[in-house]
């Protein structure tokens, strides 16, 4: 039994903060940013709206999706590094919200690589036969973690949500193979003091590096080859990462999800919101072979091959 996507979700707040109001807040233009990164506009939520809250619209899709009940979800994963508070966890908070009151539930901090390591974890629990429907949550409010006078990192995040319900999955549908990896050495170049800090230029090296690696092991596990895949979704952190990676995956341009012009780096939230952007456009249909990639501070990195469909 393999465990597979059954349902999906997201959730994004209504402001739209564009390049162009960037501009009038700190030295950058919109020129600027384009071409080193492809945002063109991110969302930012409300003082009212916190993690949680977002995490819950984006879990109530899921659920809905999947066509079950909170009550039949057996475990709860947040991946995010924004927590409404230290404690108690944004999991528990939005067991509560949801009523899902058989739930074990806990956060998972492996910044960008969150969702990847959310699914993973999730689907160790439901192919040992211990749960059958987990709900993975990807969600970060980073706006209230950047320094919006630094135009080296306020250029690039948005905040957001995308929420996954697993469980298992028929025929060889579902999580193919997986790669989760972690290098401590790392963790200097990109940090939250008060707020982020980044050594860009570090980051994209590492990151060019690690996406397309990942991506050709988790291939090579499952067995596949380049050319077999259908879509590929990678975290949605900058253009020319993502165009380096697509590279050395051999894949379309087409093929590539991209999400980064209009919602930013939405951290462990970017994955999850980009699939739910490309089933509603068609580009993702049953039996498509996916490969999905996240890297992020810690340094952290994961990456799953997946075949799409219940």
């Amino acid at each position: 039994m393999n465990a597979g996507i059954v349902g999906i979700g997201r959730f994004l707040p209504e402001k739209v903060v564009t390049n162009f109001d960037l501009e009038n807040m700190m030295d950058t233009s919109d020129e600027w940013i384009r071409t080193r990164t492809g945002i063109e506009e991110r969302r930012i939520a409300d003082d009212d709206t916190d993690t949680s809250d977002m995490a819950f619209e984006a879990a109530k899709k899921a659920i809905q999706d999947a066509g079950i009940t909170a009550e039949e979800i057996d475990l709860i994963l947040v991946a995010t590094v924004t927590p409404d508070q230290p404690f108690p966890s944004v999991a528990c908070m939005l067991q509560e919200k949801l009523g899902a009151a058989k739930a074990a539930a806990m956060d998972i901090s492996a910044a960008c690589a969150g969702f990847m390591y959310g699914m993973v974890t999730a689907k160790q629990f439901i192919e040992a036969n211990v749960y059958k429907y987990v709900l993975v949550v990807g969600v970060e409010k980073l706006s209230k973690i950047t320094d919006w006078s630094d135009r080296n990192t306020a250029v690039l995040f948005g905040d957001g949500a995308g929420a996954a319900i697993l469980g298992p999955v028929s025929g060889n549908r579902g999580i193919l193979s997986f790669e989760l990896g972690a290098d401590g050495t790392g963790g200097k170049h990109l940090y939250q003091d008060e707020y982020i800090i980044m050594n860009g230029r570090e980051v994209f090296k590492f990151a060019v590096r690690q996406m397309g690696e990942s991506c050709i092991n988790v291939l090579e596990k499952a067995g596949l080859a380049k050319e077999e895949v259908d879509f590929f979704i990678p975290h949605q952190a900058n253009i020319r990462i993502m165009e380096s990676a697509r590279q050395r995956l051999e894949v379309p341009e087409e093929k590539m999800s991209k999400t980064v012009q209009k919602y930013g780096n939405t951290s462990a939230a970017s994955i999850p919101i980009s699939m739910v952007e490309e089933l509603e456009a068609g580009k993702i249909k049953d039996d498509d072979l996916i490969v999905m990639v996240g890297f992020g501070g810690g340094l952290t990195w994961g990456a799953i091959a997946l075949r799409w469909g219940k």
